[in-house]
């Protein structure tokens, strides 16, 4: 798992310029000096400022700094010279000094080709349906290329001019979302030609954006295949959930509110009792979607008989030590095998594999079934090398050491 920039402020210039440039876009077309692009406003340079660039060498990051700030006190002290006329030449010479003596590094660092879509984000939400279908739309036009593991060893790799890049590393992934819409549908070319057929006329935008999220998926379960752990952050995806209390939601609306742990579940692995450190989120495989539903029904119909009738005989998911098995379930089909690729897992072998996402929705540790579940140290998603030693639950320490090092995963040069 690569880490983010640990600098604080390095985190705060990346973040500033991303709000300055994404405003400046909004402000652009609102009054109409930009049209759209694919459904949102086009960015109307060649060019944009390269956060990912400013990432990997803290010294141009850091002379950037010193010439936005120089900049800054320059415009600063003219513009008190226009109303302070008796101090303008000192303000002057103020104001050119600071320019003379600021690293000035080549725009040539700091700049980085852009294209109309690039501070577009996708609005598909990251859905279990949106990565299901992409899944279908890479088998039919993309494998033939980048292979079926996302390795870029596709029977046709060979042909191409240039071999396509591995999704098990995080270089694929921290390009923007709007980048990599805009190279799948127009292809991408270097001074000989192209490298990479686009899809235009051939892929919907929906199907893009579809298959973008498949690739995200696709890179977590290289990355198990390659090195046993994700390459880059992947978020918990968004399912509709049904609950045994009636009450129908999507996991993203849990995000910000509590962490999420999700269990594979079938006939030989049963639902864990609930634990209020978290909420539990139960997936089961698409033959048993009937069973599942049948299960929430008789589970809700006991609790609620429980909850309106003292009645002496405990329903079958309480226990009087450990409570409520937990009854939040999936409810889509295609859920069993998203996240089976998260895990690198066989759908044969999923049950019994459990999850933890953090409270802003990144996945961030594993517990592979048939292990020792969390006393292995399952975080997946970390800026240290390891857990911090502990004689006490180890799931506790896994929890806690999410709440200390949350995600700040850099993405098209910005901190998400």
């Amino acid at each position: 798992m690569t880490s983010p920039p640990s600098h604080l402020w390095l985190n705060a210039l990346l973040q500033a310029l991303q709000f300055v440039q994404s405003t400046w876009l909004s402000a652009m077309y609102a009054l109409g000096i930009t049209d759209d692009s694919h459904g949102a406003p086009a960015w109307p340079w060649a060019s944009r400022i390269a956060g990912e660039n400013l990432v990997i060498d803290v010294s141009l990051a850091r002379q950037f700094a010193w010439m936005l700030a120089a900049i800054a006190f320059a415009l600063l002290c003219l513009t008190i010279a226009l109303r302070w006329r008796r101090a303008w030449r000192w303000l002057t010479v103020a104001a050119i000094g600071a320019l003379v003596i600021a690293p000035w590094p080549s725009p040539s660092l700091w700049l980085s080709a852009a294209v109309p879509t690039s501070f577009h984000t996708s609005p598909t939400g990251f859905t279990v349906e949106s990565i299901a279908r992409g899944a279908r739309i890479y088998a039919a036009q993309c494998v033939a290329c980048h292979g079926a593991d996302g390795r870029g060893e596709g029977p046709l790799a060979q042909t191409l001019r240039r071999w396509p890049p591995t999704m098990a590393s995080a270089l694929l992934s921290r390009r923007a979302d709007g980048e990599l819409f805009w190279h799948v549908l127009y292809g991408m070319r270097d001074d000989q030609g192209v490298t990479m057929p686009g899809f235009v006329g051939r892929l919907s935008d929906r199907e893009v954006w579809a298959a973008l999220d498949y690739m995200r998926v696709l890179s977590a379960s290289a990355g198990m295949a390659a090195g046993g752990s994700w390459p880059v952050p992947i978020a918990i995806p968004s399912v509709a959930v049904k609950c045994a209390n009636g009450a129908d939601t999507p996991v993203a609306a849990w995000r910000g509110r509590q962490r999420v742990r999700v269990v594979a579940v079938d006939a030989a692995h049963p639902a864990p009792f609930e634990d209020p450190r978290f909420l539990t989120l139960l997936i089961r495989a698409a033959d048993s979607s009937t069973a599942s539903t049948t299960s929430t029904a008789s589970t809700a119909s006991t609790v609620r008989a429980v909850r309106t009738a003292a009645s002496p005989r405990a329903p079958a998911n309480v226990t009087p030590l450990f409570g409520t098995r937990a009854d939040c379930i999936a409810d889509s089909p295609e859920a069993w095998q998203v996240f089976a690729q998260i895990a690198g897992a066989s759908p044969s072998t999923l049950a019994g594999t459990e999850w933890l996402a953090d409270r802003d929705g990144w996945l961030r540790a594993l517990a592979p079934a048939g292990r020792r579940g969390w006393a292995d140290g399952g975080l997946m998603c970390t800026t240290t090398t390891a857990l911090e030693t502990t004689t006490g639950d180890p799931l506790t320490a896994t929890l806690r050491q999410m709440d200390d090092d949350p995600v700040r995963f850099v993405k098209g040069g910005f901190v998400h």
